[in-house]
């Protein structure tokens, strides 16, 4: 699909147009509250059955959970290696669908180097590598291609500080190289579903709050106009993550929170691969050090149990930052300190409580299954899972949404539905558009490229250091559904990561909603 397809387009006007056609009354099959990845997800597995389908959510795409990602696309190690072998297959499946064929774009191969420092053993050393030999046989299982996804092997400690500069020396012994899936961005890919179902007959609307919920609708507010009306539909199915139990009874989650920091890539020297640090005192857990490409790294994660209410938008606690500042001072020979955090964001994983005492332990070792509950009213409920794992999850969700509706809907398609933008790799080599673009926008990169070739202001990147240029804002209003500088500068790029950034690149957002007739409908985010 490319920008010739105006079926692909979201935009300020076709939601509007959107919305006033669902309060006639008219009735829809499937009405998904929720456009996370597994909302959008569950919106495009249902509109390529041959359903009707409104999906609403309160925000924008990738509000919630599904932005605050690793950005990786994992292939189910860490559950292998705590026995959850279902679950490790089932991510391993997943990552091979968005690799070579959904989202083959959008998702690569990532190196990951674990350092063998005199902090670990050489058990533990004798551990990881079986670990990643394992993590292979799961791609052969998964049929995913040696050409996508090389074989792990060991490093010499020259190898590994040729790929990781800012190592300590002292005691390195060599590294372990193993390979994972990598997203360019977690919210681009909730972007390309989304657009996707909607090029496939779905209503995506954004800035839609539901209100209540029955298994025949929702009673929705325009965000926008303060309107309400009712949306009716043949089955529901929430997928608002760590929201869910506000909107059906008796769903007990124990969300878990992960925290990234934000680095300048210069502090860190030239990363050529990721990096696993082990954490003290775990033997399956690591820091990862995440290089992205655009002057930034990430590092994290956490995975702390958050009590009380569930906010909009996750604060990063100072602990946090203290915890992932020591993790990785164990294994750098640069000094990063506080004052080299430029930002950090934190996410909050919808962890389902089966433990039924609220009480189960560590979030860290809560299982990453879905589940999928159905409520007295018909309400299909999808919780649990992982980013990875989405299509899967909306997958699930739909089937029983068909059955327990009996709704005539066809076999699920999405495992060969191929993304805005996809296209096999030799495609995406050949176009006519620098590799960065591509990487973001696949098949659709000329068409942004040919903004700035026409305008020479928009070719010039919004803020200094930092490659996103203002042809990308244009086209996230014209074509992927943003309404306000908040979407553009938080989900549609992630320039507003780095506070400095985002205030610097406040202008630029502001200019492409005007060029668009467009202006600012939210605050931050």
């Amino acid at each position: 699909m490319s920008s010739a397809t105006p079926a692909a387009s979201l935009n300020a006007a076709r939601r509007t147009r959107e919305l006033a056609g669902l309060a006639d009354g008219s009735r829809v099959d499937v009405l998904v509250v929720g456009l996370g990845a597994t909302g959008a997800g569950a919106a495009l597995d249902a509109a390529t059955r041959g359903l009707t389908v409104a999906a609403v959510d309160a925000h924008d795409l990738a509000f919630g959970t599904s932005r605050w990602s690793s950005k990786l696309i994992h292939g189910g190690l860490r559950y292998l290696a705590s026995g959850q072998l279902d679950v490790a297959h089932e991510s391993a499946v997943e990552r091979g669908v968005l690799m070579e064929r959904t989202a083959p774009h959008l998702v690569r191969a990532q190196p990951f180097v674990l350092p063998l420092t005199p902090l670990v053993s050489r058990g533990q050393a004798a551990l990881a590598r079986a670990g990643f030999r394992a993590g292979d046989l799961l791609r052969a299982a998964a049929r995913t291609s040696r050409t996508t996804l090389p074989a792990p092997r060991t490093l010499s400690a020259v190898e590994t500080r040729h790929m990781a500069p800012a190592l300590r020396t002292t005691g390195l012994r060599g590294g372990l190289l193993s390979w994972d899936g990598r997203l360019t961005d977690d919210a681009r890919l909730v972007t390309a579903i989304a657009r996707t179902a909607a090029a496939h007959g779905a209503r995506i609307l954004t800035r839609t709050r539901a209100l209540t919920l029955t298994g025949s609708g929702a009673r929705v507010r325009d965000e926008l106009t303060g309107e309400e009306l009712d949306i009716r539909a043949r089955t529901v199915i929430n997928a608002t993550g760590v929201w869910a139990g506000g909107l059906v009874d008796d769903i007990r989650l124990r969300p878990s929170r992960g925290t990234h920091l934000v680095l300048r890539s210069e502090g860190l020297g030239s990363l050529s691969a990721g990096l696993h640090i082990p954490i003290p005192g775990e033997s399956n857990r690591f820091v990862l050090v995440l290089p992205q490409g655009d002057g930034r790294v990430y590092v994290g994660l956490t995975d702390e149990p958050v009590d009380g209410g569930i906010p909009d938008v996750p604060d990063v606690p100072e602990t946090d930052i203290g915890f992932l500042l020591d993790v990785l001072g164990s294994a750098l020979d640069v000094p990063v300190g506080r004052a080299d955090v430029v930002g950090a964001f934190a996410g909050l994983r919808p962890l389902l409580d089966t433990s039924g005492t609220g009480d189960p332990g560590r979030t860290a070792d809560i299982s990453r299954k879905h589940a999928v509950l159905t409520s007295p009213d018909g309400v299909v409920t999808v919780v649990g899972g992982k980013l990875t794992t989405y299509r899967r999850m909306a997958e699930d969700a739909v089937d029983a949404a068909v059955t327990a509706h009996a709704l005539a809907a066809g076999p699920c398609r999405t495992t060969a539905t191929p993304l805005v933008g996809a296209a096999r790799p030799s495609t995406l080599a050949a176009l006519d558009a620098p590799a960065r673009l591509v990487r973001r926008y696949g098949t659709e990169a000329p068409d942004v490229h040919a903004l700035g070739l026409a305008d020479a202001a928009l070719a010039r990147p919004v803020v200094p250091g930092h490659p996103v240029t203002g042809a990308e804002l244009l086209w996230a209003v014209r074509h992927e559904g943003a309404l306000d500088e908040s979407d553009l500068l938080d989900r549609r790029t992630r320039i507003g990561l780095v506070p400095h950034d985002r205030e610097a690149a406040r202008t630029a957002a502001a200019e492409a909603l005007g060029r668009c007739g467009g202006a600012a409908v939210g605050g931050r985010a």
